[in-house]
């Protein structure tokens, strides 16, 4: 099964969004496809895409150990674990296609019949008002979801000057999630995701401030690498009823073994994007849970990306539920072929076609190219 050609293909899905994915065809004429999805770094993934293939056209594409090992110090960083990662994927899903099982058997078998599911509704809110955010998560719950997530501190970074109108984006944050608690009541489970932007001192003050609020977890409050100021963030969560959670760009199982010895987070969020792929977040579910750590794979982005992660948490025992993004766009059901990927009452079914048990719309993704962002999701400081 000799590799032919390694593909970038990037598309636009909204006016503030692209998927990115990479498609390895083999010389029998299969197709595996991966995602790779980095927003604003997609000219570096094609070009990171087009030296991988340069290497790798005419190898086996069993030899996933040999040519899909990741390598953390790449000069490349997180563009270059991102295109690997995805390599990654496709050769599972090559591997399954030639056995005709799914990707979850070849990985040892699917421990649960179902995935369950949170809702990220931060790009599905609109307006993005205490209002809006409230609506949307009453449509997460309404389609049978038990937990949701926001985003809700934009403009809000702590490195700007602390004048008047940082302090009404954190307390309109504050706002947000509230908004949201009074919305679905107690029984749902709220996340709430802070980008990185908070000081520790800040940090520190957010979780007194949300404690009413009764999160399952807070997120990514601080830069990844300040891990003494993580560690007593997790001690004061945990004290008000918290998780923390994070790690959602770390690649490699060593990086984690990292913020797993020093007792960051009760939750890690690897992503198959980045990581390093199926085999790589394994290892790092089963380093994570001789600690008691809890894994929730980061997953909010295509439809690739989530197939796979579907096949991943299957098999993972440490699991929390799975990232989706609800409500950005209908692509995301409708740019890939194959097993259907509507949400079931807050799960996600498992395919037992061949394989991912998805192909893309090429036709269709290739329509709408990729697109510059002049105004991104995310705050270009934040990642």
């Amino acid at each position: 099964m000799k590799i032919a050609s390694v593909e970038f293909l990037g598309v636009n899905v909204t006016p503030k969004t692209n998927w990115s994915f990479l498609l390895v065809r083999t010389e029998c004429g299969r197709t595996g496809t991966g995602e790779c999805t980095l927003a604003n770094q997609e000219a570096l993934l094609e070009a990171e895409a087009a030296r991988l293939a340069a290497n790798l056209v005419g190898e086996d594409a069993r030899l996933r150990n040999r040519i899909a090992r990741l390598i953390p110090h790449a000069p490349g960083g997180l563009v270059a674990h991102a295109v690997l990662s995805a390599f990654e994927q496709a050769l599972w899903d090559l591997a399954g296609q030639e056995a005709g099982r799914p990707v979850h058997a070849l990985l040892g078998g699917a421990l649960r019949d179902a995935v369950p599911l949170y809702a990220n509704i931060n790009r599905g809110a609109n307006p993005r008002t205490p209002e809006g955010f409230a609506a949307a998560a009453q449509r997460a719950v309404a389609e049978g979801f038990r937990a949701v997530k926001l985003a809700p501190f934009e403009p809000f970074v702590w490195e700007d000057a602390a004048d008047a109108a940082l302090r009404a984006a954190y307390a309109e944050g504050l706002a947000r999630i509230a908004a949201v608690r009074d919305a679905v009541g107690r029984d749902i489970d709220i996340m709430v995701d802070a980008h990185w932007r908070f000081s520790p001192g800040g940090a520190a003050r957010l979780v007194q401030d949300v404690a009413p609020l009764a999160l399952f977890w807070l997120e990514c409050p601080v830069s990844e690498a300040n891990h003494a100021g993580i560690r007593r963030l997790r001690s004061m969560a945990n004290d008000r009823g918290m998780r923390l959670a994070g790690a959602e760009t770390l690649a490699g199982l060593g990086a984690y073994r990292s913020i797993i010895e020093a007792g960051c987070y009760d939750v890690l969020m690897p992503d198959i994007k980045y990581a390093g792929g199926h085999e790589e977040i394994r290892r790092i579910a089963a380093l994570a849970q001789t600690a008691g750590v809890e894994i929730a794979p980061h997953n909010p982005t295509g439809p690739v990306c989530h197939a796979h992660s579907v096949h991943l948490c299957a098999t993972i025992p440490n699991l929390l539920p799975l990232e989706v993004q609800f409500g950005e766009t209908d692509r995301f059901f409708t740019l890939v072929t194959g097993h259907d990927l509507r949400f079931a009452r807050g799960r996600a079914t498992l395919t037992a076609a061949p394989g991912l048990g998805n192909a893309l719309e090429e036709a269709a993704a290739r329509l709408t190219p990729w697109q510059p962002m002049p105004q991104p999701w995310l705050d270009p400081r934040l990642g």
